[in-house]
């Protein structure tokens, strides 16, 4: 019963526990059970209160049991990535600067989770400052892939996503810059989404009128996911950009099939990005599942001209708004990758900062465009299988080498830059057991259709059931 309760998706624990069929404090020993048994050699939750979830959980069936109204996630166990503030939990970031660091309170994003009631089991691993999309750190190591040990999570959401793979908790949180929710969904065969800027407002947050750096939910399933944006979504009259679409809608129904549906796929971004060959022979035999769905699929891509440019100008410039200080007072306790992306935005000057916007601004316009002519677009998410944890990142792929650290997420920041909502799926696996993920992208706002696209392949394939051997 144990191990039934950790493989069942959070929008069918939440209707078991509203009905009172299990109690919520049998699902959180459930959860907690299979943590201890297994999270030593995954090492995706870091920092646990078993005695605070027991509490909340022992009062969510107590407030069952007295008739009261109760939210659309009471009693589902969640985890928290540990860059994002949990009042009376520690939050590291990652870093040996805020080892022992406590929020006073939590940040919108947990205090949403928690309103919906939701159960906090923990915090997931992360990079220092979620700065990569491999998931280690001088105070926690790395977080093995639940699918193959020895191999990367992904990240900087990667203890999120190979909890979710292992059972952990059903449902999880993260945040996405650069392929940070898209990336480790990928890499760990379950369901992440990097919502469009503004669905899930960010408070507190240093700059709140950029659109780079997003949070959004993760499960293995993507009802589970629409389940989850129906409670983070909504507007914040503090954050400038947050969206006002009633959020709720995001967990109705969603189609199994798509007829009429006009999909472009491009399998390197119209030539722009290597990708692992074995990656792209995967995802290009998923083609005849979304013909057999209804869908018509042309090869095509917008064009990303200035992409880059606005990517990697726009993150530089926040890197050193928001971590310049510290490197400054600190370069000992600071990795070389955000000293190297802070000194590449102290360098900038307004003219630099200028032209990125110019670039991002067409950049936004083009993409609109191409959306009047195709509803979604397919893309690989990762240009990379999951790779050695002991290798900070990748250096080349397909005999292409890479200038940067980021080279290898390129596959993700560019459409970061676009401002589309852009879903990472399960795509199948390798011939070896690897998972691929797929990315659905549509146009700005739409993050709707794609959830809707994302379930339609979904149940049409079932790749997200196939779960890790955790023996």
């Amino acid at each position: 019963m144990t191990d039934e309760l950790c493989t069942r998706p959070a929008t069918e624990l939440a209707a078991l526990i509203r009905t009172r069929e299990v109690s919520a404090r049998e699902v959180l020993e459930a959860h907690l059970a299979r943590i201890d048994r297994y999270d030593g050699r995954v090492n995706a939750i870091v920092t646990r209160d078993d005695d605070a979830a027991r509490d909340a959980a022992d009062d969510a069936d107590a407030r069952l049991a007295a008739g009261e109204a109760v939210g659309p996630l009471h009693g589902v166990p969640v985890a928290h990535k540990d860059t994002h503030q949990t009042g009376g939990m520690r939050t590291t970031w990652g870093s040996p600067l805020h080892r022992d660091t406590v929020p006073a309170r939590d940040e919108l994003v947990v205090a949403r989770l928690k309103a919906a009631g939701a159960i906090r089991v923990g915090k997931t691993n992360v990079p220092e400052f979620a700065a990569g999309s491999h998931t280690f750190n001088t105070l926690f190591g790395a977080t093995h892939n639940p699918y193959r040990h020895g191999l990367s999570a992904g990240g900087s959401s990667g203890g999120a996503a190979a909890a979710l793979a292992a059972g952990f908790v059903p449902l999880a949180e993260g945040s996405d810059m650069g392929g940070s929710l898209r990336n480790p969904a990928a890499f760990n065969n379950v369901v992440g989404l990097r919502p469009t800027p503004g669905r899930v407002p960010s408070h507190p947050t240093a700059i709140g009128w950029s659109q780079l750096s997003v949070q959004g939910p993760m499960a293995r399933t993507v009802s589970d996911v629409a389940l989850g944006l129906s409670v983070l979504a909504g507007p914040d009259p503090r954050v400038p950009i947050s969206l006002t679409d009633p959020a709720a809608a995001f967990a109705d129904p969603l189609p199994t099939e798509l007829t009429g549906l006009r999909i472009a796929w491009t399998p390197d971004l119209g030539g722009r990005v290597p990708v692992d060959p074995a990656i792209t022979e995967v995802l290009t035999a998923q083609l005849q599942v979304f013909r057999d769905l209804g869908a018509t699929v042309d090869e095509d891509c917008p064009d990303l001209t200035g992409a880059d440019e606005a990517f990697g100008v726009l993150r530089a410039w926040l890197f050193e708004a928001s971590f310049g200080d510290a490197v400054r007072r600190s370069p000992d306790l600071v990795k070389d990758t955000i000293k190297w992306n802070a000194a590449k935005g102290a360098a900038l000057t307004g003219a630099d900062v200028g032209r990125a916007e110019v670039a991002h601004t067409k950049l936004y316009e083009r993409v609109v465009e191409f959306f009047t002519r195709y509803d979604v677009l397919l893309a690989p998410v990762t240009q990379v299988l999951p790779f050695p944890v002991e290798q900070e990142y990748p250096t080349s792929v397909a005999g292409v080498e890479f200038d940067d650290y980021l080279g290898w997420m390129r596959s993700c920041t560019l459409i970061s830059a676009t401002g589309c909502p852009a879903l990472s799926v399960p795509g199948g696996f390798t011939p070896d057991g690897l998972p691929v993920g797929l990315q659905v992208v549509a146009a700005p706002r739409a993050d709707r259709r794609v959830l809707e696209v994302g379930h339609a392949f979904e149940q049409a394939t079932g790749h997200g059931q196939r779960r890790p051997e955790m023996g």
